[in-house]
This record gives C-alpha cells, structure tokens and sequence, in this order.
C-alpha cells in the first residue's frame, strides 16, 4: 500500500493547469498563501500578523492568507491552484512531488525545525514496553508517523498500515489525542510541538522519544516554504518578494522570542478561537529552531524511512529545491547561504 496526500482528480488539475498556463499568472496580483495555526508555523504567522509580507509585496500584489488544518488540504489546495505558496511538512511535500512526477511545486526556503516528540504513559519506559500499546500519530503518512514507524521498527517492533502489529498506531488530530491520553484510550503519542508539551502538561505523560536524538547534530526539518512550480517560473520577482518577508519574519522570531511567542499566540487565537497558555507556548518553543536552511539531508532521509515502512514508492527528489532565489537574498545580505541535495 501506498499513501498519497492528494486525490488524482486533484492531480489531473494540477496537470491540466500547468499544461494551460500562460500569460494569466505573469499578471498576477494577488499572492494566496497558506499556512497553519501552529507554532511550528510561527514565521508566517508573525509575517502576515505584522504585515511583514505585506510590506515586502508592496504595490505589486495583494496577500491573500489561508489557513489549513492539515497537510492533504494544503496540497490539495496547491494541486488544485488554490494557493500559491504554503507553509508545509516535509513528508507532504515529497508525497505532492512524486505524485506530479516533479510537476507541483519547489521548495524555497525552510521555516522551522525540531519539536517533535513521543510522548507516553508514565509507567511505559522502554521501547519494549511499547508492545502491545496503541499510539496516536497526526495521519497515517504524515512526518510524524513515518518518524514513528522508522522507530518502533529500529526496535524490532511491528507496525502495519491497518492499525495492527506489536504496536498498533492509530490516525487521530492533535485535539483528539489530548483528549484520548487523558481519558486512557491511548498510551502515548508522536506529536509535533505545541501538543507534545499539552500531553506532558495537562495530561501528565512523559517524553519517551525526543525526535532531536535521531537525527545527526540534532537537525531535522519541521516545516518548509513552498511554491507552485508554475507561479516561481512565472512570478519570479513575487516569489523573492515573498522571501524577503519570510526572512524578516524569521529575524523577528528569533531575536525577539517573547514578542514572537505573544504575536503567535494572538495568531493563532484569531484562526482557532483558542490561546495556548503562556507556559505551553514558552516550554514548546524551547525545542524548536526557526531557520530559512531547508536541511535538505533530513529530507532525504525522510524518504528513505517511508519507503522503508511502506509509505512511499521510490522517488527521485532531484529539482524538489529551488533555493537561488533565497541565496542571491542572503548573499546580499552577507549572510551564509544554504543547500539544497547534492
């Protein structure tokens, strides 16, 4: 079995709309961006809180925000030209490129890296004590669940795609989880910051796995920026533009946490109705680094871990970075440039 983040009706469009393109995107003057409300999300809440892409638009389109609940309906969305550029995970972004056979889109920048955690009841203290248990993931494909089925079978644990094996994993949204751990439905979770600090927090669990200790050096990516291939090819000097104020927003997040953790939080309170509280905010933004540096080698590696749990078919990942925009504005700005996959 194969997942795949997108339906292929979806896909057709994404086809049929590249293959028609033509003068109608150079013209355009509106750039529709997407993005979520979570702290993992944190640069491009702060840039579209502050107007920081506004700015950095300036006259010559208008942003249009979006928000999404999950990565299939960002991609959806994105095959579908209902977006032209999106904050997103890694593992929808490799799944979106392989099933357009390169068509889709490019990833322009990185955003945010770390915070991702398995979470479990007090009482479970090794990998072995997981046998028999049930834990929650995000979606089955998603980052988190590829993270968690790598694991489990470095361990020797069996996983299967229809929840069974010596650890069954069960899909369920990050709320849902909060509440499930709480009421002892499930035993543990593979969660992405804020949820894993709200399960230790409010629901008592403890961190089994920090996903930090699986990587080299720590470093894994979190979340990308992304566009339509067709809208970078295009609206090239939008998409530098687009840059530009992601790369201020960036600077505003790590050299002011406070602020940034206080404009975030009024982010996401305006999409979701719902604040974090203060401590939960605080602790879960310890563990993440924002960063415009892709980290390209854990992409890489990331497809390698699906393809070995049976996520993902073999995929070419080469021209997935389109990173020339983002360099020429760091070597402008004397800053060290990035790479994408040798």
């Amino acid at each position: 079995m194969r997942i795949r983040l997108a339906r292929c009706g979806a896909a057709l469009v994404l086809f049929a709309a590249v293959a028609c393109g033509g003068g109608a995107e150079a013209e355009t003057s509106s750039l529709r961006l997407g993005y979520f409300p979570n702290i993992t999300h944190a640069p491009a809440i702060v840039a579209v809180e502050e107007g920081l892409f506004t700015a950095a638009l300036g006259s010559e389109a208008t942003l249009q925000p979006v928000t999404f609940n999950a990565g299939p309906g960002a991609i959806e969305a994105l095959f579908s030209d209902a977006v032209d550029a999106v904050y997103l995970g890694p593992n929808p972004a490799i799944n979106a490129f392989a099933q357009s056979e390169g068509a889709a889109l490019r990833i322009i920048a990185g955003s945010s890296a770390g915070g991702a955690f398995l979470v479990v009841r007090p009482d479970l203290e090794t990998a072995e004590s997981l046998r028999g248990t049930t834990i929650a993931t995000p979606q089955l494909g998603n980052t988190q669940d590829v993270a968690a089925r790598a694991w489990l079978a470095e361990q020797g644990l069996v996983t299967n795609l229809s929840g069974g094996g010596d650890v069954s994993l069960v899909p369920q949204e990050n709320a849902q989880t909060l509440e499930t751990f709480q009421q002892g439905e499930v035993d543990g979770a593979w969660v992405p910051e804020p949820w894993a600090t709200r399960l230790v927090l409010e629901a008592g669990g403890k961190v089994l796995v920090d996903e930090r200790d699986l990587w080299p050096d720590g470093r894994y990516v979190t979340t990308h920026l992304v566009v339509r291939a067709a809208f970078l090819e295009e609206n090239p000097q939008l998409v530098e533009r687009l840059l530009e104020g992601h790369l201020q927003a960036l600077d505003l997040v790590n050299d002011a946490p406070v602020k940034a953790q206080d404009i975030t939080n009024d982010g996401i309170e305006a999409i979701t109705g719902k604040r974090l509280g203060p401590e939960v905010i605080s602790k879960a933004w310890e563990s993440l680094v924002f960063t415009e540096d892709p980290i390209a080698s854990s992409l890489a590696e990331g497809a390698r871990r699906a393809e070995a749990v049976d996520l993902l078919d073999p995929v070419d990942l080469d021209g997935i970075y389109a990173l020339e925009p983002l360099n020429r504005l760091l070597e402008s700005m004397g800053r060290p440039t990035v790479e994408g996959l040798s």
